[in-house]
């Protein structure tokens, strides 16, 4: 029963959408909405581990010829109607949009994540490690070119950089078989460990620093700080 419902509700919105149905404000003739809904709430509360994304650009090649449609527009459309779905069930938004930004696949993954980051945010160390994250991706953003991937522990030269380095390693070993188990809630935790060095790096440290070495070095330093988080969820979300 749960499979033909997600394909009918799959067929439907592909088909809508490819016909140019969809809503607008409060117009819905087709129930659209409804159907992302239907269709979100049997994957989630089936548990049904389910790649989303795969589904949707099956439903869209299984469409007549001369349809088509954007596969990641109704992905994102599924998306905006749990908003109000975990609303009602306590999830404040910047927790959901955080989840949200990282697009998981699959909205059984969505709500593991959704689940680890709420006991997360009650943390004392939450709101230091979201502005640090936000402003770990502002400097980022800013970079020209591809970002540094590569960290040289030979150029690190302060020694708060060089702490945030050794705690930032014995982290990502710390947390890999965790985050392949999806026990984002151990991941988290096992992060949130890391809010003094990361303080004492942005308090002592120039990231930006002339020498280019040593810039690119800092730049690596963060990025591989930040995309362990965005593994879990845009934590920066939670800055408020």
């Amino acid at each position: 029963g749960q499979i033909l419902a997600i394909a009918e509700r799959l067929d439907t919105l592909a088909g809508g959408f490819a016909a140019g149905l969809k809503p607008s404000g409060n117009k819905d003739p087709f129930a659209l909405r409804r159907n992302a809904l239907g269709l979100a709430r049997t994957l989630i509360e089936g548990g049904l581990d389910l790649n989303l994304v795969g589904m949707l650009d099956a439903a869209k090649a299984a469409l007549p010829t001369g349809l088509d449609v954007d596969a990641g527009e109704l992905y994102d459309f599924i998306l905006d109607r749990l908003r109000s779905y975990f609303a009602d069930r306590g999830v404040g938004a910047a927790l959901f949009d955080a989840v949200a930004a990282t697009k998981p696949v699959s909205l059984a993954d969505f709500a593991e994540r959704l689940s680890a980051l709420q006991p997360f945010a009650q943390l004392p160390e939450a709101a230091a490690l979201a502005a640090a994250n936000k402003r770990a991706r502002n400097i980022l953003k800013k970079v020209e070119g591809a970002l540094p991937e590569t960290i040289d522990a030979s150029k690190l030269v302060e020694p708060a950089e060089r702490e945030l380095h050794a705690a930032l390693v014995a982290a990502l070993a710390d947390t890999d078989a965790s985050l392949a188990a999806r026990d984002y809630v151990a991941v988290l935790s096992r992060l949130a460990l890391l809010r003094a060095p990361v303080d004492a790096f942005f308090d002592g440290v120039m990231v930006m620093a002339e020498d280019t070495a040593v810039r690119d070095n800092r730049l690596a330093l963060l990025k591989a700080l930040s995309d362990r988080f965005a593994a879990v969820a845009a934590i920066e979300q939670l800055a408020t």
